[in-house]
């Protein structure tokens, strides 16, 4: 792929960085610094509505798929459980050694909050990977600071699934969530998804970015820098209603 020299400066500035993206809707309060286990309210399974729902499809858009063969499959945030949900479950029990027979009882969802942290980031990322790398905080981007911060938080745990699709390898999260100044002065694109929280520039050290781009097809994100670059971009536009694009397709 041909880089501008705006690409290239802003591939150099990012190098080494530490923050992430994510960013379309805004979810749950859940932003308390002594945040619980979230309360499930009962079994969940295909059928059931409402809020409980909404937040259990969050936690599992990581596993929206087998593989990358089908383009644009995701896991709808509506609160309304099918049958892409219920696949998504039945992905994540497998995952972690669970009787994967779709429903989020007991046993599932103590798995779920088992990734939750208190302050309601997750078990492999926090908060401060995500911050503006200039401003250390989720303002001044396209949207509320609290939407930006949800927005990363659902990006945390499609990556909480690619890491352990990965072999649980740890992620180094090189840029997340951007002020319209920082983007500006890096050269980033005028409507960067990383101006909503919905975008992670990644590292994860010895697997090669084509294993992640391959993998992420397959865990809810519907953008895709191609791999062929000194970090790995994913990122969910089509949370936001966009069109899809994996700039190397389906591999």
């Amino acid at each position: 792929m041909s880089l501008t020299s705006s690409t290239i400066s802003r591939r150099r500035i990012l190098r080494g960085a530490v923050v992430l993206g994510a960013g379309a809707i805004a979810g749950p309060a859940l932003f308390a610094s002594a945040a619980q286990a979230y309360n499930w309210g009962g079994t969940l399974q295909q059928g059931s509505t409402g809020g409980a729902v909404t937040e259990l499809q969050i936690r599992v858009a990581g596993w929206a798929a087998d593989s990358g063969n089908k383009a644009h499959v995701r896991v709808s945030i509506d609160g309304d459980f099918g049958p892409g949900t219920a696949a998504a479950v039945r992905r994540f029990q497998a995952a972690y050694g669970l009787s994967a027979d779709a429903v989020a009882g007991p046993n599932t969802q103590a798995k779920l909050n088992a990734l939750e942290n208190s302050d309601g980031s997750t078990a492999h990322f926090n908060w401060s990977e995500f911050y503006d790398q200039v401003a250390h905080n989720f303002a001044s981007g396209k949207v509320s600071e609290s939407s930006a911060k949800e927005n990363c938080r659902r990006t945390m745990y499609k990556l909480e699934a690619l890491r352990k699709k990965l072999g649980d390898r740890a992620i180094t999260v090189n840029s997340g969530f951007r002020s319209i100044a920082h983007n500006s002065q890096i050269g980033g694109a005028s409507d960067s998804m990383h101006l909503y929280g919905h975008a992670a520039d990644l590292d994860v050290p010895g697997v090669a970015n084509s294993t992640v781009y391959r993998t992420a097809q397959t865990c809810g994100f519907s953008g895709l820098e191609t791999y062929n670059t000194d970090h790995q971009h994913v990122d969910a536009r089509a949370d936001m209603g966009r069109d899809w694009w994996w700039q190397d397709g389906g591999i």
